[in-house]
């Protein structure tokens, strides 16, 4: 199984935010669509990405105050991304490996998605139903 397929299932909705965007402005984001990550980008580039982690680091280290400080004084610049064509199996190991929940999906330079490790074990738990309910079928016509 492959991204393009988890992509075509939950979806290619991209929640972003401006790089100059108030970190407030990002969190309330976050709370009202209920998600755990948005891309930062400008002119269509990802200039960083921005995960609750990010947001209660920064908190934890500096205050509440740096809740007016822009998103790119907070966000994590070095964006790891995949590729429709990856495999499930793929990107669970590089987000195992690299201790993220959230990865951008690319085509070219653009993106179309983002998968959450949330949204990999869904599809995972999805494909076992599905493989148990063919072996039982099978088991029943044998």
């Amino acid at each position: 199984m492959t991204v393009r397929a988890i992509l075509d299932t939950k979806g290619h909705q991209i929640t972003s935010v401006e790089p100059e965007a108030k970190l407030s402005a990002a969190v309330k984001t976050l709370a009202e669509r209920k998600i755990g990550a948005v891309l930062v980008m400008s002119a269509g580039r990802i200039e960083g990405i921005l995960s609750e982690r990010d947001i209660v680091r920064v908190l934890g280290e500096r205050g509440a105050s740096v809740l007016d400080e822009s998103v790119s004084a907070v966000m994590t610049r070095k964006v790891v991304s995949c590729k429709q064509s990856d495999t499930v199996g793929a990107i669970m190991e590089m987000m195992t490996l690299g201790k993220f929940r959230h990865l951008p999906v690319l085509d070219g330079d653009r993106v179309v998605g983002l998968i959450s490790i949330g949204d990999v074990v869904k599809w995972r738990v999805k494909e076992y139903e599905h493989e148990q309910e063919v072996l039982r079928e099978y088991i029943k016509t044998a």
